[in-house]
């Protein structure tokens, strides 16, 4: 079953249409963030089987005050035997680094992390067995210049509240416990809170 997904963020918002099924998550989405540079993203992410990435697209666009309008695309791909590609470009002139990022230096991540999106927390969350910790090598999006770079990450189920799952995520010195429902999140104070669900 196809689910609307629609968090609230700090300085921005989200919304996506999301269906997870037989180990699989599938979606789309469109962001909006206040930047600097204040953007609006969309992104298209497959998984393969155990919800590891297959491949996620993004594309990241606003105007500039002084150099006018800007857009930037990845695409990442993960293949079964761990090798990603990196695909990016630019157009505009705007203050960030370069899209894109070493595709060897990702050899082994099994998941995508999208900056400030909640969505790609779910990945490792639901393919966790057990209690953990469990580290996970991510490639990891920034946003919203969509540079790519290695972040290892761990995720621990540190509690069951009612039917909410509770995972403390760290990763180079920050750590936060965030809490999941169905699968999706629903509260990652720094990040994200669910705000409205249909179709679950």
């Amino acid at each position: 079953m196809v689910r609307s997904v629609v968090w609230v963020k700090p300085e921005g918002a989200e919304i996506a249409e999301v269906e997870i099924a037989a180990g699989r998550l599938t979606a789309s989405g469109t962001a909006i963030g206040a930047g600097p540079p204040p953007y609006r993203l969309e992104y298209e992410l497959t998984t393969g089987d155990r919800y590891v990435t297959a491949r996620l697209l993004v594309e990241t666009y606003g105007t500039d005050p002084e150099t006018g309008p800007w857009r930037r695309w990845l695409e990442l791909v993960n293949r079964p035997e761990g090798e990603w590609s990196v695909s990016a470009r630019a157009e505009g002139r705007v203050a960030m680094p370069p899209p894109g990022g070493d595709a060897a230096a990702l050899r082994g991540a099994l998941d995508c992390d999208l900056g400030l999106s909640p969505l790609t927390n779910s990945m490792p969350a639901l393919r966790l067995d057990g209690d953990g910790p469990a580290e996970h090598l991510m490639a990891w999006v920034s946003v919203p210049d969509l540079a790519v770079v290695p972040s290892r990450q761990t995720y621990e189920r540190v509690r069951r509240d009612g039917g909410h799952l509770v995972f403390r995520f760290s990763s180079e010195g920050f750590q936060e416990d965030i809490e999941f429902r169905d699968g999706l999140v629903a509260d990652y104070p720094s990040i994200g809170r669910l705000a409205g669900i249909t179709g679950s």
